[in-house]
């Protein structure tokens, strides 16, 4: 009886379980606001925590939506052999490269969006993710 009871308590969450995984978590669609091309931190708040959390480690409110967990953005330095790695940082902005975790497109692709606000030109665009990317390196763990 003592064998059969962890055995018996597990077979009673798969139904839960499984019953949990085709619970679809609404997302809410908000339009992109604008946010001044030299501010990172801005940038980040406005565009990337609601995935990859204000503190840049991946659990952002909108993390249970996705089919993927977000990156960790602080890690990105360590996982490199201590070097940041800009250009892959920029690439994924960008919307660049072989990003396999944005291939399906679950991550906007910032460099589209960027080059929507206003009057902007490739340039600007440009500066966004050059002040975006440099504010993400400044999240790396020492």
């Amino acid at each position: 009886m003592f064998l059969l009871r962890p055995i018996l308590s597990s077979l009673l969450f798969v139904p839960l379980a499984l019953f949990a995984a085709d619970t679809k978590v609404a997302i809410k669609t908000i339009p992109v606001t604008f946010t001044p091309p030299t501010s990172g931190p801005e940038m980040f708040k406005a565009y990337c925590a609601s995935c990859h959390g204000t503190d840049a480690k991946g659990h952002g409110p909108a993390e249970p939506a996705l089919k993927k967990a977000p990156k960790d953005l602080t890690t990105l330095s360590r996982n490199n052999q201590g070097k940041f790695p800009a250009f892959r940082v920029a690439a994924a902005i960008r919307g660049d490269g072989n990003v396999l975790s944005h291939g399906s497109k679950e991550m906007p692709v910032w460099g589209v969006v960027l080059g929507s606000l206003g009057n902007t030109s490739k340039t600007d665009v440009e500066v966004r993710i050059r002040n975006l990317s440099l504010y993400i390196e400044s999240l790396q763990q020492k």
